[in-house]
């Protein structure tokens, strides 16, 4: 299951060497410190900076690599590559993209990818889903409804898409859910109704109401209370920008 965290937990994460160095790079890439076609400093910049071995560096410049941030030339270094080439289906480049860029772009563009993957994903939880999914899934929507703090209810409410996934019993459907889990964790975080009662009431009531449909096996209806769920956290978003 997806690592619920805080928006700003990530940092105070325990990281390796190895991690620390492609945080901080991958991090600074994302936000512009390093501008698309421009060159990393040298290996022995680097080093110094870190106060790690060429091999630590060189590995981070692998994992730098693999997700489509940057791209090593023979004899002009390691450059930035254009946002075409960056891998936004890994968690961490995700991750990135919320913490250090005000991309509103790209949390219009995730919500049309949620628009696509979570109805069809919950019209097909209303046909696969057993009693003991659903059970689950009410578990979750009356912990949204209970939530003492916008952590709890953040949690609850991403255990309950994320399962949703799950239950659609389609392996690519639960794939681009973990995938995207740290982008939907970062969402939920902005769209969340935090302390307003009035709020949590309603938005805990539509996510019941995509588990009601669930339980009834109509799918038509499981679908659009999810588009109903995506739409409304989208605006409340938008009005908070």
């Amino acid at each position: 299951m997806f690592e619920l965290l805080s928006p700003d937990q990530t940092s105070r994460k325990p990281r390796t060497n190895h991690a620390h160095v492609v945080a901080e790079l991958g991090g600074e890439i994302v936000a512009g410190v390093f501008p698309i076609g421009s060159t990393l400093p040298g290996d022995a910049e680097l080093e110094q900076r870190f106060q790690v071995s060429r091999t630590v560096l060189r590995e981070a410049m692998k994992t730098l690599a693999a997700k489509g941030l940057v791209e090593a030339r023979a004899r002009i270094g390691t450059r930035v590559t254009d946002r075409k080439r960056w891998n936004l289906f890994d968690s961490d480049v995700l991750s990135w993209h919320f913490k250090y860029s005000s991309n509103e772009d790209l949390f219009k563009h995730l919500v049309d990818v949620r628009l696509t993957l979570e109805p069809a994903a919950a019209a097909m939880a209303a046909l696969h889903a057993s009693e003991e999914d659903i059970a689950e899934l009410y578990k979750h929507a009356d912990d949204m409804a209970t939530a003492e703090s916008s952590t709890d209810f953040v949690r609850a409410d991403l255990q309950l898409h994320l399962a949703i996934l799950g239950m659609s019993k389609n392996p690519f459907m639960w794939s681009v859910g973990s995938l995207i889990g740290a982008a939907l964790n970062r969402i939920f975080h902005r769209s969340s109704p935090a302390s307003n009662p009035e709020d949590i009431a309603r938005n805990a009531g539509n996510h019941r109401a995509i588990v009601d449909a669930i339980a009834a096996r109509d799918q038509d209806a499981a679908s659009a209370a999810m588009r109903k769920v995506i739409i409304v956290g989208a605006e409340r978003v938008a009005g908070k920008a």
